[in-house]
């Protein structure tokens, strides 16, 4: 038993169980890198002043769950919470923005950090695949990402989610609805910090899932009430081309991300199958905050699609995903040139692209046999000394039982063909 453990709130990802993992960061990032996104990769830390510009000084986020830290040269530093930041930081500082070819589409993947209360669905270290479309403002952009996002969740044979679709206004007709909702949430009973979160932000009040303060923002104002005709129309088109694209949402009026930079187009997936946990990943449009951390204006959209959620959502359909064998050919030598002969053998195989392993640690034929059993490979390769002076080696099914001797210079043409 070791000494130390995870902590908490935080996994190992283990096989067999982490095949799902990488299938679904392939199901997700496929039609991405079908759509023109290049991809990206970022630290692990920035620093703490990117993030309390962009996902704002208001939300829990910076407030209660980043893990901030100070390094031995003085620098505030953070573990990434989100990738949206890190990304547009990243694309600025390279100036990927002058290449003269908008919008700037990039993909990324990684793992972020939160320390929030740990629960099923909700780590403090999780996985997640993000895309981001920076430097332009255009409806079918909204729309591309939706639609990308939903069909990577139909490839992975997910049925049972839903997209939630709002519209966050801009600063033309956001502020109006601002003062409205402020002055309604002055007049409910709330704590003193929720009262100072209004006052900051108060569409983080309407995000908030306590059920005290849910009960009472029944009758609150909806921003869709206070939309300009510019965002109405911008979201109407959005609306159309996704539907367009026989994608199915649902309007939310309440719906509002759990970040300070979104504008004009919100999104989320949820699914109803995990509980308290539901949403599987959402996005929109963040018009503002390339210039809230120094850059130009580049009006941009993006999401990120939780990976352990998405994981956690086929279970709970009881999808299975197809997942290629780890190892097709299993070898089993018995004795030393055997070993020899037959090491060299799945060499080539593995040149030629077939999976194969190896009865490594001197096995005999019984233990041996068992590794190729629980290696889940479809044959085994098994050569002794008088295999070696007929030159063949015997090929066994291991899901029929039959077994063969096949010529040593024919066995990898042999695999490949049956292997298909």
């Amino acid at each position: 038993m070791s000494t130390f453990k995870a902590p908490k709130g935080t996994y190992d990802l283990l096989p067999p169980d982490s095949a799902k993992y990488l299938a679904v960061r392939e199901a997700i990032s496929a039609p991405l890198r079908g759509s023109g996104y290049g991809y990206i990769e970022t630290p692990g830390f920035e620093s703490v002043e990117l993030f309390a510009r962009g996902v704002g000084e208001s939300t829990d986020i910076v407030t209660k769950e980043m893990y901030a830290f100070e390094t031995k040269g003085g620098d505030r530093l953070a573990l990434r919470p989100e990738g949206t930041a890190s990304v547009l930081r990243a694309a600025l500082e390279a100036n990927l923005h002058k290449a003269g070819n908008l919008p700037v589409k990039l993909w990324y993947s990684g793992s972020y950090y939160r320390y929030e209360r740990p629960q099923k669905g909700r780590y403090r270290h999780f996985s997640q695949v993000g895309a981001e479309a920076i430097g332009a403002e255009d409806p079918a952009l909204d729309a591309e990402l939706i639609i990308l996002a939903d069909q990577a969740y139909r490839s992975l044979g997910l049925q049972n989610f839903r997209i939630l679709l709002n519209s966050l206004g801009d600063k033309e007709c956001r502020p109006v609805y601002r003062e409205a909702l402020q002055t309604f949430l002055r007049g409910l009973d709330l704590d003193e910090d929720t009262l100072r979160r209004a006052e900051i932000n108060p569409l983080r009040v309407l995000d908030d899932k306590r059920e005290s303060v849910q009960k009472q923002l029944t009758g609150a104002p909806l921003l869709r009430d206070y939309l300009c005709d510019a965002c109405k129309a911008y979201h109407e088109e959005v609306r159309e081309l996704v539907t367009a694209a026989g994608v199915v949402f649902e309007d939310d009026p309440k719906l509002v991300r759990g970040l300070d930079y979104y504008t004009r187009t919100t999104f989320e997936f949820v699914h109803d199958g995990l509980g308290s946990q539901s949403a599987v990943g959402g996005g929109g449009r963040y018009d503002g905050l390339s210039e809230m951390i120094g850059g130009p204006a580049l009006p941009s959209v993006g999401w990120a699609l939780g990976v352990d959620r998405t994981v956690l959502a086929l279970e709970a359909e009881g999808v299975e995903l197809e997942l290629p064998a780890t190892t097709s050919v299993f070898a089993v030598p018995l004795g030393d040139e055997a070993r020899r002969v037959l090491f060299a053998k799945v060499t080539e195989l593995r040149k030629n692209g077939v999976a194969a392993d190896f009865a490594y640690g001197g096995k005999g034929l019984k233990a041996a046999m068992k590794a190729a059993n629980r290696s889940g490979a479809r044959y085994a390769l098994i050569l002794g000394q008088r295999d070696i002076e007929q030159g063949v080696v015997q090929l066994k099914d291991l899901e029929s039982g039959e077994q063969s001797a096949v010529g040593l210079n024919e066995i990898v043409a042999e695999l490949e063909s049956g292997l298909g």
